[in-house]
């Protein structure tokens, strides 16, 4: 009796022995860890349109976005009269921002110097052409809808 209960310490005493050595940690340390293994910088789902949804490879998915949103941009403005208010304007880079609810914004950039172009008739007019943009899908990271931001040069001449 005395063997099996000698037995029966032992085991008891091993399994819960093991429980002291192994230190969890806490909830804080673990959220420390994976906040600092996430790249902030990028995104794992680019900005979609449907058109472009089928496109398996990153690469070109993001191409054919990029293209999309540049001949988009272009033809709305083609229709306008900024080749004729400024006919030296060839391109304008435009700061295209995609929310996570799927709305856009967009700005025109200029250099900090610039006074040859009328900087708010032509944000104006570009907020006017673009209103009725197609649906453009949010990018997407670790699961989550999120907003990005990216400097699109639009063409508005092609000779």
């Amino acid at each position: 009796m005395r063997k099996i209960t000698s037995i029966l310490f032992l085991s008891l005493f091993a399994l819960h022995s093991c429980q002291f050595f192994e230190r969890v940690p806490s909830k804080e340390v673990l959220l420390q860890k994976e906040l600092k293994t996430i790249n902030w910088n990028e995104v794992d789902e680019f900005p979609s349109v449907s058109d472009c949804e089928k496109i398996s490879d990153e690469a070109m998915s993001r191409q054919c976005f990029f293209d999309f949103l540049s001949t988009t941009i272009q033809q709305k403005l083609a229709v306008d009269t900024l080749s004729v208010l400024y006919p030296e304007l060839d391109t304008i880079e435009v700061r295209v921002t995609v929310f996570p609810d799927s709305t856009l914004k967009f700005e025109p950039q200029f250099p900090k110097d610039t006074v040859a172009y009328d900087t708010i008739k032509i944000d104006s007019i570009l907020h006017a052409r673009l209103i009725d943009f197609p649906k453009v899908n949010p990018a997407i990271k670790r699961g989550i809808p999120v907003k990005t931001q990216f400097v699109l040069p639009v063409i508005l001449k092609m000779e």
